[in-house]
Formats: C-alpha cells, sequence, structure tokens
C-alpha cells in the first residue's frame, strides 16, 4: 500500500538520520553565505546582512529539522493517549530512517496493545457471563427452598450440585490457562503406556454419557515419551467436546497411531461437524463453533484453548478436520520417543483439570 508523504516532510526520503541532520547543516550554512552575499550586493549594511542571513537560516533549519522530529511528536502525543486507555492512535511512518523504523515499530506495538485490550475486555465479559449462569441458577434455587416454595429434594440437590461442579470446573480451566500461558506449568516428560492413559480419560467420560466410547489403537500397545498426565487432560477435553456434540444415538472413537517421530491423537466423532470458516477460532479462549448453543449446556469455552497450549507445550500442533460422511476429527500430533514395549502405566491425579 502507498502511503503518502506528507508536504512538511521533505526529507523523508532519504535513508539515515545522520544524512539528514547534514543536508539541514548544509542548507543552513548555504542560505546563509548566499543571503549574506545577495545583501552585501544591493548594499545593506554588513551587521544587517548577517542579523538577515542568520534568521533565514533559522527558519529553514526550522523547517527541515521539524519534518525529521514530527514523527517523534506523534509518538508522543500517541503514548499519552495510550495513557489514558486510547489504544487507537497510530503514527506516520513515511520516513526510510531510524526515526521511520522505530515509528512502524511503534505502529506494531499499538496493534499488539490494541488488540490485548480487546482480548483483556472480551474475557472479563466472558468470564462474567460464564460465573453469573451458574450463580444465577443457584441463588434461584436456594431462593425457592427458603421461601418454601421447593423442598430440599435429591433432584433439587443433585441440580445445585451440577451448578456448583461447573463453578468448579470454570475456575479450574481459568487457573490452568492462566498457568500455561505465565509458561508456570511445567512438563514431566517421562515415557508411559499410552492406551491406559486413554482408557482413564475415555472412563472419565463414561460416568456422564451413554454415547459409545472406543479406542483404537495403532500397533496395539506402544508408549510414548512426554507428561502423561498433561495428555490426559488434552484427551479428556477433547472427548467431552466430542461427546457434548454428538447425537444421542452417536458415537465417539479415539485412535491412537505410532510414528517414528512421535504419535498421532484423533478424537472422531459423529455430530454436525465445524465449518471450515470457523475451524481456525475454535481453539480461542470462549469461542463456540456452534453459536445456538446455550452456554447452559456446560461448555465455558475453554477446554480446546487448554488443550492447544498443553500440546504446543510438547512442540506438537493440533487441528481439525472433516470426518466422512459427518462430524469432526480433532487431530493431536506430539513429538516424542515411541517404543513398542510396555512401560509403567502412569498414575493419574486430577491435579490441573
Amino acid at each position: 500500500m502507498h502511503v503518502r508523504r506528507p508536504p512538511d516532510r521533505p526529507l523523508d526520503p532519504l535513508p539515515t538520520l545522520k544524512l539528514k541532520l547534514s543536508i539541514v547543516i548544509l542548507a543552513a550554512v548555504a542560505v546563509t553565505v548566499v543571503v549574506f552575499f545577495i545583501g552585501i550586493k544591493v548594499g545593506i549594511w554588513p551587521s544587517v546582512a548577517g542579523i538577515l542571513a542568520g534568521g533565514v537560516a533559522l527558519v529553514v533549519v526550522w523547517v527541515l529539522a521539524r519534518g525529521i522530529t514530527s514523527p517523534v511528536r506523534e509518538m508522543v502525543a500517541a503514548t499519552e493517549a495510550m495513557a489514558r486507555g486510547d489504544f487507537s492512535q497510530r503514527v506516520t511512518a513515511t520516513s526510510r530512517d531510524e526515526i521511520g523504523t522505530l515509528a512502524r515499530s511503534f505502529n506494531q506495538m499499538a496493534e499488539e496493545l490494541a488488540a490485548t485490550d480487546r482480548l483483556r475486555r472480551d474475557l472479563v465479559a466472558n468470564v462474567s457471563h460464564e460465573l453469573r449462569t451458574p450463580i444465577t441458577a443457584l441463588q434461584a434455587v436456594l431462593e425457592n427452598i427458603v421461601d418454601g416454595v421447593a423442598t430440599a429434594d435429591p433432584e433439587t440437590l443433585r441440580t445445585m450440585l451440577a451448578q456448583v461442579e461447573r463453578l468448579g470446573r470454570l475456575v479450574q480451566q481459568l487457573l490452568d490457562l492462566s498457568r500455561l500461558e505465565a509458561g508456570t506449568l511445567p512438563l514431566e516428560r517421562e515415557p508411559f503406556d499410552v492406551e491406559p492413559m486413554l482408557e482413564h480419560a475415555m472412563r472419565e467420560s463414561r460416568l456422564h454419557t451413554n454415547l459409545e466410547l472406543d479406542i483404537e489403537m495403532i500397533p496395539r500397545a506402544f508408549t510414548l515419551e512426554a507428561d502423561a498426565e498433561r495428555l490426559h487432560q488434552v484427551i479428556a477435553n477433547l472427548v467431552e467436546n466430542a461427546v457434548r456434540h454428538s447425537p444421542r444415538t452417536g458415537s465417539v472413537l479415539v485412535r491412537a497411531t505410532a510414528a517414528p517421530d512421535g504419535a498421532r491423537f484423533e478424537v472422531i466423532d459423529e455430530g454436525p461437524g465445524i465449518p471450515d470458516a470457523e475451524a481456525a477460532h475454535v481453539f480461542e479462549r470462549f469461542y463456540r463453533a456452534d453459536s445456538a448453543r446455550s452456554s447452559t449446556d456446560g461448555g465455558a469455552g475453554l477446554g480446546l484453548s487448554i488443550a492447544r497450549w498443553i500440546v504446543e507445550l510438547h512442540g506438537g500442533a493440533i487441528h481439525v478436520e472433516r470426518n466422512t460422511p459427518h462430524g469432526c476429527r480433532m487431530v493431536v500430533t506430539v513429538p516424542g520417543r515411541i517404543d513398542v514395549q510396555a512401560a509403567p502405566t502412569p498414575q493419574f491425579t486430577n491435579e490441573g483439570r
């Protein structure tokens, strides 16, 4: 894109600040000499001609120097605006010298700060919404019990427990995400048997669904050197997401495939799938691919974001593929040493979930 140079910055095409300052000095000297010479020629007293030449030289220097320092003044104004919370200010970056480079870096920084500020506002709004929903439900049930409208029967207590568990999951997910982003969640890479880890993740999901949940191992048994606890968290989040979006008569398949340089995990469901336009956004915080799906379904939009962070900490990758004829396929690749010999089964806890 072509950027038009402001008329008060004639030295912008010059590549360095030193060259610009040299031009300013030469212009001042040349103007002084020319004006003084002309003044003597027309009969002006030398002292008057000197003063006149100095004044004209100062005007020339002021005009040229103003164009050089213009980006600095704009940066000062933009910085003051940012201090007030306005991240929309940008600097004219048409200069090719060091100040122009600084101005372009400043604009890039301003873009990143603006994006971070938007994320912060969205995070606060989303967290407030996610917390308000179960709290409102709990408050309504408790008020009915206190007012005598409802009784504390087992069904009511189960409903309240479900809302409390939902609050606990959201708080734990936010804590995990915060620790991941801060880099304070170290990985403990050790060889572990993959199949028991998958069985443990599937066993947790079977407690909350009647869907058919299957595991496929290729080859039948192998070990992977990685953080078993964190990969268990990834698979559990992916399976939970697949179960939530699957039809009542559907099934979910988790396939683990060994490769020379690591392992590939696939979580395949028979749900509606994810549109191509939204596939790049499903790993963002609080994003829901199904805009019609209410947050009361239990998903806060954090599970896939946490899964992405954990996979990337391992140096791997996670992406979405279409499943034929319908459904979604979440694919995770994790680098690590593979061994077809069985290793000690890892002991899983609920830490970090």
